[in-house]
């Protein structure tokens, strides 16, 4: 067995820091847990919600569907149902494009810093 040496891997998260990570409330994760049969965290005796990398994907792509493109919840499920690796695709690409535009607006405040 290899040793992780990563030391900011966590295996689980909270529905507190999921929801924060994607600017919603912890309401709208538990009722997306009902609404899409994809997403079911881990949940221990007491309740707690632990959520893997894997479910926060999940999350990523009906966060995609749901908040970024509009979609209406009975739709984003059967996309993910019919074409789960498209939504996904789409979920990527949205990502690395909204990254692109970050690092681009970045370089314009840099270069318009030096002007």
């Amino acid at each position: 067995m290899a040793l992780n040496t990563e030391k900011n891997v966590k295996l689980y998260y909270s529905i507190r820091e999921v929801a924060k990570q994607f600017g919603i409330n912890e309401s709208t994760l538990r009722y997306w847990e009902t609404e899409f049969p994809h997403l079911k965290p881990k949940v221990n005796a007491q309740n707690v919600r632990h959520y893997t990398q894997a479910d926060i994907d999940k999350v990523a792509v009906i966060y995609n569907l749901v908040k970024r493109r509009g979609f209406k919840l009975s739709a984003a499920r059967k996309m993910m149902d019919k074409n789960p690796q498209g939504a996904e695709r789409s979920a990527d690409v949205l990502s690395m494009l909204t990254n692109v535009r970050d690092e681009l607006q970045e370089l314009k405040r840099q270069l318009d810093g030096m002007v």
